[in-house]
């Protein structure tokens, strides 16, 4: 089946640089995607935009070159429900994938059963408006309560300015809840400022939130320029980041966000921003911490036990 990428997008990073920052060992993306291909795994008739295809070999094939050894592959919009090409890639991952689904309220037990046999660790609620349809909040919670029992959490998607609305809806998942790239907040505004107070409040308040401190290239308003010639891009978004990591050194994760959909503006270099994570976390321990541990705790919880 052919697709016509959505006009203006930009394809991913073909070449991108090496890192100069060496991963610890163990260190997990836990953050990226799978497009496709549209040819095996169609994108959903209800989807709000066309990616270029990113298949699982190149995700791998990025997470090596990075010095990653493991991935969380995130259920894309552009699939709607329709997780096939997710677990396909952790199917073929060697159990160094995990993933996060999307789930609808007709999804069977069985059908759980059959994904975390997979290697599916969560569910994403996504309440970006240009992204998807907002699903009704009491099929999500009866969706949250029932993947509950297999030990998973709720990843929800959504912009700073809706954290007001969403708060009572948040706070009654019985899960845990791990929020992508710090809410989306607007980084030309003070990091002491009462929208992202709002936000650390947030995660004060209920110790079952987790934050990704991902997707610089899509927050930040400078850019991807370096200064003196550091790889050390998207400075504005480095106060964000780095206050979730020192605050919440134990509710934090990172991921590239690869194949980096929807952008228009530039594409990111996959090695400058694994540069990017010594500004965020800027010790060893809370490098270990961001990349390794935490993520391990919260995907496979099994070895991390060991």
């Amino acid at each position: 089946m052919e697709f016509q990428k959505t006009p203006g997008w930009l394809d991913w990073c073909a070449a991108p640089s090496k890192p100069q920052f060496k991963v610890p060992a163990g260190s997990v993306d836990a953050h990226c995607h799978v497009f496709g291909p549209g040819g095996p795994f169609p994108y959903a008739p209800e989807r709000k935009y066309t990616p270029c295809d990113a298949s699982k070999a190149q995700l791998y094939a990025l997470r090596d070159h990075l010095g990653f050894a493991r991935n969380v592959v995130v259920q894309a919009t552009c699939h709607g429900a329709d997780n096939r090409a997710m677990v396909d890639a952790l199917m073929h991952s060697g159990g160094k994938a995990r993933g996060v689904a999307t789930a609808r309220r007709s999804v069977t037990d069985r059908e759980l059963q059959e994904l975390h046999a997979s290697g599916v660790r969560g569910v994403r609620f996504n309440f970006v408006r240009r992204l998807v349809d907002f699903t009704p909040k009491d099929e999500l919670i009866e969706i949250a309560s029932r993947i509950a029992s297999l030990g998973w959490h709720v990843v929800v998607y959504f912009e700073a300015v809706d954290l007001p609305e969403l708060w009572d809806f948040f706070s009654a998942l019985p899960t845990t809840v791990v929020v992508d790239h710090m809410g989306r907040p607007d980084v030309s505004k003070p990091v002491d400022g009462p929208e992202f107070e709002l936000f650390i409040k947030f995660m004060r308040e209920y110790p079952n939130v987790w934050s990704k401190v991902s997707c610089p290239e899509r927050l930040s308003v400078t850019g991807p320029k370096a200064l003196n010639g550091e790889r050390a891009a998207y400075r504005d978004v480095v106060p964000f980041a780095k206050r979730i990591v020192e605050t919440f050194s134990d509710r934090a994760l990172w991921g590239t966000d690869w194949p980096h959909p929807n952008l228009k503006d530039h594409m990111p270099d996959d090695g400058l921003l694994v540069d990017f994570i010594p500004h965020i976390a800027t010790t060893a321990g809370l490098q270990r911490k961001l990349l390794v541990d935490n993520p391990m705790r919260l995907y496979w919880p099994e070895e991390a036990r060991a």
